[in-house]
């Protein structure tokens, strides 16, 4: 599995970082978001959405457990909250649309269900790390390491460290 550690300082490098995901995706795809409360994962959700033009309020779906948002080109994203979820067979009852309908699925704490889902294209894992964080990005197959060869490429041209693993 090939992955890529970036150290975020601060809110800027996670919007930074988002942006440089959001601008190198070229398919339909599904993002697991892991890591604690507070770590960053709604932030980065939050970040990615307005990065492929979410003009209005993005909000967080952890009491709705999923939101959807219109994209320009007539594309819809997720955005899943499964925190509160008590395993797979409650996503039946979420309302989502098929699958292949949507361009970007966003799925925080997969661990609860998300493989009811399909599986991960990308996996991003967040932890605190001295007064920032680190996101630790996975590709979950051969067109998501090409995509995470391209993030590598985006985030050389902003002020982000990054350490390949």
């Amino acid at each position: 599995m090939v992955r890529l550690d970036v150290f975020l300082p601060n809110p800027e490098a996670t919007d930074a970082l988002a942006s440089c995901v959001a601008r190198t995706q070229t398919a339909p795809a599904v993002i697991w978001l892991k890591g604690d409360l507070g770590a960053g994962k709604s932030a980065f959700s939050r970040a990615y959405l307005r990065s492929l033009g979410v003009a209005g309020a993005i909000k967080s779906p952890t009491y709705t457990l999923v939101e959807l948002y219109d994209l320009p080109e007539g594309k819809q994203a997720a955005h899943l909250d499964l925190y509160r979820l008590a395993g797979p067979d409650d996503l039946e009852f979420l309302g989502l649309p098929e699958r292949q309908a949507l361009h970007l699925v966003l799925i925080e704490w997969p661990e609860q269900g998300a493989q009811a889902l399909g599986d991960a294209d990308l996996q991003i894992t967040f932890a605190m790390e001295g007064d920032g964080r680190t996101a630790r990005l996975y590709a979950k197959n051969s067109s998501a390491a090409q995509w995470l060869s391209r993030i590598a490429e985006a985030i050389a041209k902003v002020p982000l460290r990054v350490a390949s693993a």
